[in-house]
């Protein structure tokens, strides 16, 4: 980030934030500066004490493995001075060899006392065996083989291999070539009597007789227990984890029982300890570790100890964490002084921010009190004066408002009613040019009912019920003028009769499906007005069998009744309705409305609307 940009940066920061990060530089780069020395010298010091330490711990674990082997190999010497382990080896290498002569040749008599025989062998070595498993801790199991791979031992707790034939191949390429001196084998994988996988490593040795001619082979198991004590200590003071590997880079022995009898010959760890003792670093699995190792001089196999640095260092995290804390508690103190002093600079001009919100979400009710007369008292009264000329602006406009619908209601009250009056004289006059009798009084009765409900009070709101009343009135004057010509049919629940809706909605619908859409060719007009409930819904369907609208000019008509004027071609045909509609649009401002308008030619138009329903409307049916 250049300069450019972080001044920036800061500059666009609250004032209280600008005061807190400088302060805080000013306060922790000191402190942080001291912490950190503090906690390098302290992370040295406890890292150098810790493999000074671990190292002595490698050396004694090793001391421990040889003296261990070292017993192992003593072990394995037994038999040498055992007659009883001789004999009996002899004796099983004769027997074995006769048997093996006397399968090869047909009708030899079969060796008597067969089975006594064995069993007399397998005494006499495997109770040997019982002895030296005896002598000292630490020996899994011992077996004895003769010359023909026959095996004897004695089962121990832990069990014993099932692949004894694969070990014994093994174990006697790895003494061929020895002159009865004891060899030892890595760590192997095995399966025991007990159904469970086992490893071990092997001190194997060659049985002589007093001639010195080789008679068998001895096999000494280790117990993996012993190790894993030692082991485990060592991984428990240096939070490690811990290995053991032979000069070939074969594992002897893992604590996580993980690579056990693998090779690690292209590992990193062994190919880096490739001195006596000593550390180094390395990273493993993503984690940096410590590696300290150490060698056997008697049979150079390595214990290599690898320690997490976060775990190295954790008392050192420690002594960081505390001192951390001890500064962010000082640096707070400081902050907290500062906060105070910061707030009572920036809280009035904050109030004077969420106040400004309120205005833009359109609460003008809203006053700055001003306590001091400096520079954010001297805003806030300009901020007050701003406000008071917003509203009376605001208040003066809607006034404006009120009146313009106002009016637009009045010319449109006032263009409704002249154009109904003056169809209504014209039936009366014909009627009575015609008829000279009772007819004509009862039209003036008709049309004086027409005519104080339709100039009453603007503003008066009615019952759907008195709509439907006047329609009714409406209809029967025209059959007046038209005998029968008309036939009024009226479908709606008694409930929706309370409806409140203003004047003249239905009878201008009606009116103008009167004298623009009536068939000539049919005798009498069908003028049907159904009204249903739809949720919070009211729906007012008028519908005619009238001669209905070709398609041009229903289109027109629909889009007339969206505009404010009326379309060229209109005529008259579309009066009442924009008039209606715009009676209905100016009411219903703020609540739903619709108009629609369906019409074929030659069957006729239906007009739906569709208003609001109020609270209250409808209790009736609810309650049923």
């Amino acid at each position: 980030m250049s300069l450019k940009a972080a001044g920036a940066f800061f500059g666009n920061l609250r004032m209280e934030r600008k005061l807190f990060l400088v302060f805080l530089l000013l306060t922790a780069l000191p402190l942080t500066f001291i912490g950190y020395i503090t906690y390098n010298n302290y992370s040295r010091s406890l890292e150098e004490k810790t493999i000074l330490f671990s190292t002595n711990m490698l050396d004694s674990m090793m001391i421990r493995i040889d003296d261990y082997i070292e017993d192992m190999v003593r072990i394995s010497s037994v038999p040498a001075y055992q007659d009883e382990i001789r004999q009996n080896l002899m004796r099983s290498n004769r027997y074995y060899e006769q048997r093996g002569m006397s399968d090869g040749q047909s009708g030899s008599e079969s060796i008597p006392d067969e089975f006594n025989l064995l069993l007399s062998i397998q005494r006499g070595i495997e109770g040997n065996i019982s002895f030296i498993n005896g002598i000292k801790r630490g020996a899994n199991s011992v077996y004895i083989f003769d010359q023909y791979g026959n095996v004897y031992y004695a089962a121990s707790s832990v069990g014993v291999r099932l692949n004894l034939k694969d070990s014994y191949r093994l174990w006697l390429d790895s003494a061929e070539d020895s002159s009865g001196e004891a060899r030892l084998i890595s760590t192997q994988r095995y399966i025991s009597n007990l159904q469970s996988e086992k490893h071990a490593f092997t001190v194997v040795r060659k049985i002589f007789d007093k001639s010195l001619r080789p008679i068998g082979l001895i096999a000494v198991d280790a117990n993996m227990s012993v190790i894993e004590d030692g082991i485990r200590e060592l991984d428990a003071v240096t939070k490690g984890s811990s290995f053991i590997v032979d000069e070939e880079g074969m594992v002897v022995y893992d604590s996580n029982s993980a690579i056990m009898a693998t090779s690690m010959s292209q590992d990193y760890a062994f190919r880096m300890a490739a001195g006596e003792k000593g550390s180094f670093y390395g990273e493993k699995d993503g984690v940096k570790r410590l590696y300290m190792y150490s060698t056997s001089p008697n049979t150079k196999w390595k214990v290599i100890t690898s320690i997490p640095v976060s775990e190295l260092t954790r008392d050192a995290v420690l002594v960081r964490n505390v001192t951390w804390a001890a500064m962010i508690v000082t640096l707070l103190v400081a902050m907290l002084i500062s906060f105070f002093m910061a707030y009572a600079l920036t809280n009035p001009l904050r109030k004077l921010m969420r106040l400004m919100k309120s205005v833009r979400e359109g609460d003008l009710d809203v006053q700055f009190q001003v306590k001091y007369r400096d520079e954010i008292g001297q805003l806030g009264n300009q901020f007050n004066r701003m406000i008071g000329h917003i509203g009376q602006l605001i208040r003066d406009i809607y006034h404006m408002e009120t009146k313009k619908k106002e009016a637009e209601l009045q010319a449109l009250q006032n263009q409704i009613n002249p154009h109904f009056m003056y169809n209504t004289l014209e039936s009366i006059r014909m009627t009575a040019e015609v008829n000279d009798d009772q007819d004509a009084a009862d039209m003036l009765e008709i049309l004086g009912k027409l005519l104080r409900y339709g100039i009453s009070d603007l503003h008066e709101e009615v019952t759907l019920g008195d709509e439907v009343h006047h329609v009714r009135n409406y209809v029967q004057l025209l059959n007046y003028r038209y005998p029968g010509r008309f036939r009024l049919t009226i479908d709606i629940p008694p409930e929706l009769l309370h409806y409140p809706v203003i004047k003249l909605v239905l009878q201008p619908i009606v009116e103008n499906a009167v004298y623009h859409g009536m068939d000539p060719e049919k005798p009498i007009m069908i003028i049907g007005i159904d009204g249903r409930r739809d949720g919070q819904v009211v729906v007012l369907t008028m519908s005619d069998d009238g001669i209905g609208m070709e398609r041009e000019r229903l289109d027109a008509l629909k889009t007339g009744l969206q505009g404010e004027r009326s379309p060229e071609g209109w005529g008259s045909g579309g009066i009442g309705l924009r008039n209606v509609n715009e009676r209905l649009k100016l009411h219903y401002e703020r609540g739903y409305y619709e108009m629609a308008i369906n019409s074929r030619p030659g069957e006729g138009t239906v007009i739906t609307l569709r208003l609001p329903l109020y609270d209250g409307v409808g209790e009736e049916e609810d309650k049923a």
